[in-house]
């Protein structure tokens, strides 16, 4: 192969590589639109159950702390106070 064969096929390689349609190319403008607010929901709503499952579990944590006896919430937390 000669150099200016070589230069010729890299070229055509390059603008091969330019010109390849992406997703959104080939997408009415409508669809995209539509897709993103799509997309964009179910983020809110992904960011709305993990926020529910935080407030569960807190729930959860805040009954079983309630439910505990003086002698485990001692052994938990220890004799911190002073004694006059």
């Amino acid at each position: 192969m000669s150099a200016k064969s070589k230069k010729g096929n890299r070229q055509h390689v390059a603008k091969i590589e330019n010109t390849t349609p992406t997703l959104s190319d080939a997408l009415d403008d409508d669809l995209l639109a539509k897709l993103k607010s799509v997309k964009t929901d179910l983020t809110k709503v992904e960011r709305q159950n993990e926020e529910e499952r935080q407030e569960k579990l807190r729930l959860e944590r805040k009954e079983r702390e309630k439910n505990k006896s003086f002698e485990e919430l001692l052994n938990e937390y220890g004799d911190v106070g002073k004694k006059y």
